[in-house]
């Protein structure tokens, strides 16, 4: 099935760009792409979006497995139809996402993050977070514009 393609590849894609980093930025901490715009900046956040939550483990790592089982029983239920494939889609994106960060939870207690918009002060994050964004808006747009309709 294309979506659980998706899926993997998304982990995948997370895994190596947090290994990458974890080799090339973990030693020096930071590198400017665009100084005081855009760094990739090495950071361990032990808590969720922005940091909340921090040392909370546990509770992130049930939630995450509890949603992500949702997620996947919504994938695997749907009918796959032209009028789905958006939703699929964005569904694929945030599992892939919240899987690549689970990994990271299970086997380091802390995520790694490490893109850097120093410009606007934003919260430093990594490419699984950008999937599950990406497939969040993804899954509004398919759900405010109709995308979605007979998914079961």
């Amino acid at each position: 099935m294309i979506f659980f393609a998706i899926i993997s590849l998304t982990i995948i894609i997370d895994q190596i760009a947090k290994n990458l980093a974890i080799k090339y930025l973990q030693p020096i901490g930071t590198y400017p792409l665009i100084e005081d715009f855009f760094h990739l900046t090495y950071a361990e956040n032990i808590g969720a979006a922005f940091s909340i939550l921090q040392g909370k483990q546990v509770f992130l790592v049930a939630t995450t497995i509890v949603f992500t089982t949702i997620l996947l029983y919504y994938l695997i239920k749907t009918k796959t139809k032209k009028s789905t494939l958006l939703f699929k889609t964005s569904l694929s994106l945030i599992i892939g996402g919240a899987i690549g960060n689970l990994i990271d939870r299970i086997n380091l207690s802390y995520v790694i993050d490490f893109f850097d918009f120093r410009y606007i002060n934003f919260a430093i994050f990594n490419t699984a977070d950008s999937f599950v964004v990406v497939g969040t808006i993804l899954l509004a747009y398919a759900i405010i514009f109709g995308k979605t309709d007979n998914i079961f």
